[in-house]
């Protein structure tokens, strides 16, 4: 008999979690990180799966580039499988330029304490050092406890250092799937359409699928093995590497490979227990419409705008910031609208560790004056 304060009835849920992701609060999808805390909050908590996020790049890419290893090197954290395609670098080199994972604040406050402690000439008291070791304790019993294991960490979003790269037994312990263009296609064939649609988009969608497939990421198969996330991620679709001219004509036919092949993928990605990266060079394509369709076959989409060889470089209004990040379009998943973040007015910064993305109270100060006026 069921009690006066509940029911007999308990529904019960059977759940399996996959490393490196959390559902959200908000609407139950199943979110992973892109590899920048800040990022997250701005996009509604992280990425969900099954999603596809576009980055436009900034002139120089490097800003664009370095999102896109930050988004890997999450993946390589959390256990997760990767698949990285590129027609300018190979996918080994990209691998190889992943940024170190940062280990908790612990650990550098403690080693910063011993070469203090080794390098001054008091050290040698025992009394001192006794009174050292007891402030220190003291200091921090409530921390956690240090992160010594990253592989496979169950940890939402990890802050990296882009100083240092990730180390090789790190690297390999994930499975990474590579294309690299040139090496896929021949040169004379990349521009050949195969159903209104490039013969490189081709070869690439059809070895994303394959991946998705026999690795068992294919959501509509029974499960056989663990359950995990195929991370995506392909640097600069769209350029003339890729046999696209969308940036020297102004028809919007041109884009017509790109859109389908755009179409083509995030149906893919629906169905999967995967989502994808990729940057574009918005900047070269000319006609407006082509944007707009890109945006639209998109779920999340960001543009970058690096104050490199720009006059905002050298306003010190801007001294404190790298580029602009702007949010062009948030999904909406699961509900009737999408969370959208309370301002739009954001910038990002490059540390000398850490990349940010943070509220620009220049480009805040400067609207209200506008709206004002």
């Amino acid at each position: 008999m069921a009690s006066c304060g509940g029911t007999s009835f308990q529904r019960k849920v059977r759940s399996q979690r996959v490393s490196g992701t959390r559902p959200s609060l908000r609407n139950g999808q199943l979110l992973l990180s892109t590899g920048v805390p800040s990022l997250d909050y701005i996009i509604g908590g992280g990425l969900a799966v099954g999603t596809l996020l576009l980055i436009e790049e900034d002139s120089y890419e490097s800003y664009s580039r370095m999102l896109l290893k930050y988004f890997l090197a999450e993946g390589v954290v959390s256990g997760h499988s990767l698949f990285i395609a590129s027609a300018k670098d190979h996918p080994e080199e990209i691998l190889q330029e992943l940024p170190a994972p940062l280990l908790d604040d612990v650990i550098e406050t403690n080693e910063t304490i011993r070469e203090t402690e080794d390098n001054s000439g008091n050290s040698n008291n025992s009394t001192t050092a006794a009174q050292n070791s007891m402030t220190i304790a003291w200091r921090y019993q409530n921390l956690p406890k240090v992160q010594t294991a990253l592989t496979s960490s169950s940890r939402f979003g990890h802050y990296y250092n882009v100083s240092k790269t990730m180390s090789t037994e790190l690297q390999q312990s994930v499975k990474c799937h590579g294309f690299f263009l040139p090496d896929e296609v021949p040169l004379d064939l990349t521009v050949m359409e195969c159903g209104n649609m490039n013969f490189g988009y081709v070869k690439l969608l059809k070895s994303i699928q394959r991946v998705i497939r026999e690795e068992g990421f294919d959501g509509v198969c029974p499960q056989t093995k663990q359950r995990n996330i195929l991370r995506v991620g392909i640097h600069s679709l769209g350029s003339l590497l890729w046999g696209e001219d969308i940036g020297l004509h102004e028809n919007a036919k041109h884009a017509c490979s790109l859109t389908k092949f755009l179409y083509a993928l995030r149906g893919l990605l629906r169905t999967s227990l995967s989502a994808c990266i990729i940057t574009v060079p918005a900047y070269l394509i000319q006609n407006k419409a082509i944007t707009g369709r890109v945006v639209k076959l998109s779920d999340t989409v960001i543009g970058l705008e690096s104050f490199n060889v720009s006059e905002r470089e050298s306003n010190p209004l801007y001294k404190d910031y790298h580029g602009l990040l702007h949010v062009r379009q948030i999904p909406r998943l699961n509900s009737l609208f999408c969370e959208v973040p309370d301002t739009k007015d954001l910038a990002f910064k490059l540390k000398r560790k850490l990349f940010t993305i943070e509220l620009c109270l220049v480009v805040s100060a400067m609207s209200a004056m506008v709206e004002l006026s």
